[in-house]
């Protein structure tokens, strides 16, 4: 899982900055909150992280002492190996099993005020910000939208979002690599959208990690592009099975890149045969007013 992604580095800090205020908040620091002593020693186990080594245990030279000097033992410990690992998969799973609790509690959120809670996910570049800012711009007056960003750095998309109209909060996630459903939480709480409304959630271009976290969204949305070829779903079958919907964007290129649509259309529907796929142009507006109409339609639903 995350465990050698960047995440749990030890300096790694998560804030949130609400846009209207320009006010920044500490969201969290490395080591996750709610975690036994165990799971705690694991995950500092697991990730390099600073922890006390005061047990006793056998290195098979009959003895016991206190680990608070770095030495070679000089041999292998598989038994070690197999404990470590062994907690560092209990560790994710509970990770896993804590982020799917507050998920649903943001599910209930979410649909209590009648909010369609959408996740947008697709790797650098895709056209995420550029599809929220058109569709923010097309749907002015006859819907509220509230976004909320995910980048590991800057504010430049929340800015960009705001700029076209809607109210942003920037959640930077430092080396992390996704959004997790505490995160969307706060971020909610903060932008208290109006019943009835749209919030749409840029995940961090990423797509491994985010396919794994519920954040508590109707659905996960994958923006694709032109310029990235047409084998995308089939290198990352595990994020392409999690959506509902596939958009494919940067259609006005995609004579200039020699994109073929009926192969990706095929690669899509290969991984997974209930995906929706909408093509169109979010810069030129090509073909958006399916899409539109979609969106509108998941609105009209709760």
């Amino acid at each position: 899982m995350c465990g050698i992604c960047g995440c749990a580095d030890p300096t790694n800090q998560v804030t949130m900055t609400d846009m209207a205020s320009g006010k920044t908040s500490l969201l969290r620091s490395a080591m996750p909150e709610g975690l036994s002593a165990a799971e705690a020693h694991a995950f500092a186990h697991a990730h390099g992280l600073p922890h006390d080594h005061d047990h006793a245990h056998d290195h098979g030279h009959g003895h016991a002492h206190d680990h608070d000097h770095p030495h070679d033992h000089g041999h292998p410990h598989p038994a070690a190996e197999t404990a470590l690992h062994g907690g560092t998969v209990a560790l994710e799973t509970a990770i896993l099993a804590k982020n799917d609790a507050i998920a649903q509690r943001n599910r209930g959120w979410f649909e209590g005020r009648r909010i369609v809670a959408l996740n947008f996910v697709s790797s650098p570049g895709a056209g995420k910000t550029a599809l929220l800012e058109a569709t923010i711009k097309a749907l002015a007056g006859r819907v509220h939208i509230t976004v909320i960003e995910g980048d590991q750095m800057t504010s430049n998309d929340a800015e960009r979002i705001r700029a076209a109209g809607a109210a942003a909060i920037q959640i930077n996630t430092g080396a992390g690599c996704h959004l997790e459903a505490d995160m969307v939480a706060e971020a909610a709480r903060a932008l208290d959208p109006p019943p009835g409304s749209l919030l749409l959630i840029e995940n961090v271009g990423n797509l491994v990690c985010p396919a794994m976290f519920d954040l508590g969204e109707a659905m996960k949305i994958a923006v694709i592009s032109t310029t990235e070829g047409e084998d995308k779903p089939l290198k990352y079958p595990h994020m392409f099975r999690a959506v509902k919907i596939v958009i494919v964007n940067k259609m006005d290129l995609a004579p200039h890149v020699g994109f073929d649509e009926a192969a990706c259309r095929a690669n899509i529907l290969a991984v997974n045969p209930q995906a929706e796929i909408i093509c169109l142009s979010a810069r030129t507006g090509q073909n958006l007013v399916p899409w539109l109409e979609r969106l509108m339609q998941l609105r009209g639903a709760v």
